[in-house]
Parts: C-alpha cells; sequence; structure tokens
C-alpha cells in the first residue's frame, strides 16, 4: 500500500500545482478591480463584470493559505494575501459584523444579507492564513466573525444556529443558501460548515468556549442530523428541529464523515473518539449507496420519489476520495482504499479539464462533461479539489 500511497501523493502534488491552482493565479485575478474575477463560464470563458460571492472568495483565501503552508511556495502566499485583503476591505461588513453576501464586480455590497454558511467559510480562510503565516490580524478577524455567529445565530432554546438573517441580524423570510435548497431555518450542510471551521479556528485558538461549541455541534451532528434509521444525515429542519427525510446526500455524507472525525481528533479526547468513531464508519458506509462499480458517487436521492440524481459532480468525487483515504488510514479499512483509488482513476481520466484547467463541474449521465455549469463562479471554487489534493499529500496511509 505504501506504493499506492506515493503514487496518489504525487499526482495530487502535479494535479494541484499544474491544473488547479495555476488556473486560479493565471485566470481569476482581477488585476483592474482588485481580488478575483466573479466568474469564467463553462467553456472558458471570463465574465469580467460577474458579481463576486463571500464563498468564492473565502474558499480561494483557504485554498491558496493551505497550499503555502503545505508547500511554501511564496506565490501561494501572495495569491491569499491578494484574497485576504480583499475580505477584509470589501466583504466584512464593519459596521454590523459578519460578511456580506456579495459584492458587484468593483467591490460594492451588493447583497447584503448574513449568511452563516458563507462566515464560517470566511473562518475557514482566515484562520487558515493565520496557521500558515501566524498572521495575528487574520485571527483576530475570524474570532470576531466567530463571535458574530454565536451572538446572532445561535438558538439558546433548541440548540444549533440559524440559517440566515439581514444585514442588522434580524429575520429574514428567504433563508435559503441557494434556489434548490428549501427554506428551513436549520440544514446540515450550514452546520457543516461552521464545524469545520470552528475546527481550523481551534487548531490555532484553542480556547476553552470554543471547545465546548465544537463539542455542542458534535452532539447537534450525533443528535439531531444523523437519522438514526438509515445513518444518513438529513438536511432541512425548522427551529425545533423537525425535518422532512426526503433527501439523501451522498456528498454530504461522506464530507461529514471525515470532517466529524477530524473534530474529535483535533479535539484530542480519546472519550470523544471512542464516541464518534462509529458513527464516522455508519455515515461513510450509508454514503456509499451512492457509490457506482467504477467507485465515483452520485449526487443524491429523493425518497419521496425515488428518484436519484446520477450525476457525477465535482466536489462529490473530492469528498468521496478523502472520506474513503480516512477510513483506511484510521480505520484499517483497505477496500475503502480501493475506493479511493478507483475514483481518483474516474477523476483523472474525465474531470479534470487538461486542455482548459480546472475541473469540469460534472459529468452527465450520457457520459459528456457539463459546460452549462461554471468552471469558476459563486460556487465552483479551488476549495475542495485543492483541499483533496492536500489531505492526501499530509496524510500518513
Amino acid at each position: 500500500m505504501t506504493r499506492i500511497s506515493n503514487e496518489l501523493k504525487n499526482e495530487m502534488r502535479e494535479v494541484l500545482e499544474n491544473n488547479i491552482l495555476n488556473f486560479w493565479t493565471g485566470r481569476m485575478t482581477d488585476t483592474v478591480n482588485g481580488g478575483y474575477y466573479g466568474r469564467i463560464d463553462g467553456n472558458d470563458r471570463l465574465v469580467a463584470d460577474a458579481d463576486k460571492g463571500a464563498i468564492l472568495n473565502a474558499r480561494i483565501l483557504w485554498s491558496f493559505a493551505a497550499a503555502y503552508r503545505v508547500l511554501g511556495d511564496n506565490s501561494y502566499l501572495a495569491a491569499a494575501r491578494r484574497a485576504k485583503d480583499y475580505i477584509v476591505e470589501h466583504f466584512i461588513d464593519h459596521k454590523y459584523g459578519g460578511v456580506y453576501w456579495s459584492l458587484d464586480c468593483e467591490g460594492r455590497p451588493k447583497d447584503r444579507k448574513k449568511q452563516i454558511y458563507a462566515i464560517g467559510f470566511a473562518i475557514y480562510g482566515l484562520s487558515e492564513y493565520a496557521r500558515a503565516t501566524g498572521d495575528s490580524a487574520a485571527l483576530d478577524c475570524a474570532i470576531s466573525l466567530y463571535r458574530d455567529i454565536e451572538a446572532h445565530a445561535f438558538d439558546p432554546v433548541n440548540n444549533g444556529y440559524t440559517e440566515a438573517m439581514t444585514e442588522e441580524w434580524g429575520h429574514i423570510d428567504d433563508m435559503r443558501l441557494s434556489d434548490k435548497d428549501e427554506n428551513m431555518s436549520k440544514t446540515m450542510n450550514t452546520h457543516l460548515h461552521i464545524i469545520e471551521p470552528y475546527t481550523n479556528l481551534y487548531r490555532v485558538w484553542p480556547d476553552a468556549e470554543l471547545r465546548g461549541r465544537l463539542l455542542n455541534l458534535l452532539d447537534v451532528f450525533t443528535g439531531k442530523i444523523l437519522n438514526p434509521d438509515t445513518s444518513h444525515l438529513d438536511l432541512f429542519f425548522d427551529d425545533a428541529w423537525n425535518g422532512r427525510r426526503n433527501i439523501q446526500s451522498f456528498g454530504h455524507d461522506i464530507e461529514a464523515s471525515w470532517l466529524l472525525h477530524e473534530t474529535a481528533l483535533v479535539l484530542g479526547d480519546e472519550e470523544v473518539l471512542r464516541r464518534i468513531a462509529p458513527v464516522v464508519r455508519d455515515v461513510a458506509r450509508a454514503a456509499d449507496e451512492g457509490l457506482r462499480p467504477d467507485g465515483a458517487m452520485v449526487y443524491e436521492k429523493w425518497l419521496d420519489t425515488g428518484r436519484t440524481d446520477t450525476e457525477l459532480h465535482w466536489w462529490v468525487q473530492c469528498e468521496n476520495i478523502i472520506g474513503h483515504v480516512n477510513l483506511y488510514q484510521h480505520f484499517g479499512d483497505e477496500a475503502a482504499l480501493e475506493t479511493a483509488v478507483s475514483c481518483w482513476n474516474f477523476v483523472k481520466e474525465r474531470l479534470i479539464d487538461r486542455k482548459g484547467g480546472e475541473w469540469f463541474w460534472s459529468i452527465r449521465p450520457d457520459g459528456t462533461p457539463n459546460r452549462d455549469d461554471d468552471k469558476a463562479g459563486f460556487w465552483k471554487c479551488p476549495y475542495h479539489n485543492t483541499r483533496m489534493c492536500l489531505e492526501i499529500m499530509e496524510r500518513d496511509f
């Protein structure tokens, strides 16, 4: 298995540096208005006047900060600093706190709502920059955003975090993260992307209150979000955690399996690890219902209609690979490593755009690459595939 792991690590580095990161620095750097452009469409056309999203910019920050931390290349530090400076100057709401959801192409606030998911990613990027550089100002900014979430979004009655609020932290009627989501006040996805940045923040700021928040989030996942009958994670809930158990999202399941395990590992508590370990395996096993024979993972299934979305999204394959390597590394599951290798072979052959750079959004059920959706944009960011490469490169397996 050492030969397999070495081959994987080498191939991941080559794709990371020569296909992913150079695409973002070479094609997405906005030399006119600062920061990064908002969009390149699926046919590799730059849309210079596209709005700039908080999620895209925070994920760019995380990706280049993490790449610099692992590889030590100063060009990645410069790219990370560019993203960090732009976020601090333009995205952070210096009056009310939090971050704006979007800006216009010149950096003026476009949608001022406070989507907690986006604030979580800003914490993720800023804490990674602090982790990579020791920058105290970036850390202070991440801590301030953490305190914004705790002050405004935490539900002290029912536990958990609300989905979205207005600019001034008031009630907002439409809480949806995207048009395809249900308009519910609490979601699995946002909680996953709160525990993720909180864990990274704890790495550089091991605060006692933050530790308590992480332990509570693990309880929320195991006690509220995890479906005890299926081991899938349910997606949408009201304030009191009443939800519709109608969708199984295989990509989110496998992503959560290793992110929850990461939180337990970072906390370093053996009792917590013993409690979370079976959840990690059970959720990953449930996610495997979405595997194809070639190791790739389909998107999701609707239980009320029986329909399965068999499109093969870029981010799902990334999380599929990390999640299965995690099972091999920590639980000795050799079949999981085989799944990861098979999925990586699919990615190399089908998803990576060797000509235009970066990856296609997805492969359609008919086997063709999806060019209708962005190559880079509001949701298509370097975070999932950069993280996959770095996770495999850093892991000892």
